[in-house]
């Protein structure tokens, strides 16, 4: 992790332990699956490309997490 901040190299579970809420934005984004072990490894980018989302969108909306 980088400094508390979201970044396109972190895991789904990461992105998790950053933020509360990163929850209703990834589901926002159609990324459901928090408890399966993709969720371990695959990266926010990845998870972006998969389900057919802009990763700077999704990246943009969870470090907006951070700025409240």
């Amino acid at each position: 992790m980088t400094d508390n901040k979201f970044t396109e190299s972190m895991t789904i579970w990461q992105a998790l332990q950053v933020h509360p809420q990163a929850k209703d934005v990834l589901q926002k984004y159609g990324m459901t699956c928090f408890g399966c072990p993709g969720a371990l490894s695959e990266t926010i980018a990845e998870a972006a490309m998969v389900h057919g989302q802009s990763k700077d969108k999704l990246l943009e909306e969870l470090n907006g997490l951070l700025a409240q």
